[in-house]
């Protein structure tokens, strides 16, 4: 897999980990943190053009256009 897939699969496991955490009244407050922080990444990412993680796997696997 190349790094623009893995940041997709990965960002699918967070929020249904968020998903998870809503559920359990305890961690609802963890959820929330999670959840705006994978919204604010979004909002950079589409302001900038430039999303962190997708650059951070890039340098560590390398890119779906490299092949």
């Amino acid at each position: 897999m190349c790094a623009e897939k893995i940041q997709r699969v990965l960002m699918a496991i967070v929020l249904g980990v968020t998903m998870a955490l809503f559920l359990l009244p305890a961690y609802q407050q963890v959820a929330v943190i999670i959840q705006t922080f994978v919204i604010i990444m979004l909002l950079v990412w589409a302001v900038t053009d430039f999303c962190p993680s997708t650059w951070i796997l890039r340098k560590l696997i390398g890119s779906c256009d490299q092949k």
